[in-house]
């Protein structure tokens, strides 16, 4: 085994969140959710809505968050996938305005074909995510198996009043995101060795960064809904929170950022195969999107930012309170009454 040859994703049909399953198949995979949720009054989150974890009711004051999140590698270095998956695995705790108190890994490795010794870093890049984040990586699962995959599992608590749902959006709320968009993109130009050494520290700086806001956010009453964007692209996510809270998003195109330097390989055509996958999947519930725009709707997200609903009112606060967290966020649209279609783009 010559580690200098090996290249962790040329083991990824589809890198990071973009092995998602189509979201067409998922959804006929939980075909029967809801049944399932009716079992137990103090699953207050669970798979009958399509959230970004699981929440159960402890008490009066304190409810448990569950998540799992694992995929192949959307880089090269074991380290950084390894903070990278965890970062991501994280966020779905703080995507619910929660707090991560413990975690798990989750590891397969194939262990004939690539030293096991890069396991180990893998396994390192994650406890060092951790540790920023505060907790223990206090043990986990392995397995011997033809994909190297590395994810957490993930347990958080927040106060059961803090609860983000991707469902609590009121008509005229803002929207909010809080990173730029386009790292599906560049971990494609890795894959085809056309990227340029600046942008991929930005892929690698965007990809590891902690959603540790998402816990502050929780704490804001005029925030009614949350979720992290990640493989399904920010189309995806933006017509889950409309459907879920039974209105339509009117997004405001320009206004949705991209990384520096991502449009430049969307012009050259270097994008997820999986952006069509998505694009597939939701064009016929949003209008506006034209010609190769789809790729920025559709680009699918590793450890994306979080997309924040916000009562128009307090935008004065809530914008003040981002600049005091040292916190960017770009306002890219509101909520307005259902129409015919979830995501108007204008």
């Amino acid at each position: 085994m010559e580690n200098q040859e090996i290249r962790l994703t040329q083991f990824s049909e589809g890198s990071g969140c973009g092995c998602k399953i189509p979201p067409a198949v998922l959804d006929s995979i939980l075909a029967n959710r809801k049944s399932v949720d009716l079992l137990d009054t103090k699953l207050l989150v669970g798979n009958a809505s399509k959230d970004d974890a699981a929440v159960y009711q402890i008490s009066e004051d304190l409810a448990m968050i569950n998540t799992v999140d694992f995929f192949t590698p959307i880089v090269d270095d074991a380290f950084d996938f390894g903070r990278i998956a965890a970062a991501n695995a994280l966020s779905d705790v703080f995507a619910m305005g929660g707090k991560p108190v413990f975690a798990n890994a989750i590891l397969s490795w194939p262990v004939e074909k690539i030293d096991p010794l890069l396991a180990g870093v893998v396994l390192e890049g994650g406890r060092e995510i951790c540790h920023v984040a505060g907790i223990p990586l206090a043990g986990g699962h392995s397995i011997a198996a033809k994909d190297p995959i590395f994810g957490l599992s993930v347990n958080g608590i927040v106060h059961p009043s803090n609860i983000k749902t991707n469902m609590g959006a009121r008509e005229g709320d803002l929207i909010y995101i809080t990173k730029p968009l386009g790292i599906g993109v560049l971990a494609t130009a890795l894959k085809r060795d056309k990227i340029k050494f600046e942008d991929y520290a930005s892929m690698i700086n965007y990809a590891s960064q902690i959603n540790t806001i998402g816990n502050f956010f929780g704490c804001l009453d005029f925030v009614h809904a949350m979720t992290d964007v990640t493989g399904f692209g920010v189309l995806g996510h933006l017509v889950e929170m409309a459907e879920g809270a039974g209105l339509t998003v009117k997004i405001q195109g320009n206004d949705i950022p991209l990384i520096e330097g991502v449009q430049e390989y969307i012009s050259q055509f270097i994008f997820p195969d999986n952006t069509y996958r998505n694009w597939n999947a939701y064009s016929s519930k949003s209008e506006g999107i034209i010609g190769i725009e789809l790729v920025k709707f559709c680009d699918p997200q590793t450890n994306g930012g979080l997309l924040v609903a916000v009562d128009p009112e307090f935008q004065k606060e809530f914008e003040s309170l981002l600049e005091k967290q040292e916190q960017k966020a770009w306002l890219i649209g509101e909520f307005q009454a259902r129409s015919a279609i979830s995501v108007k783009v204008v």
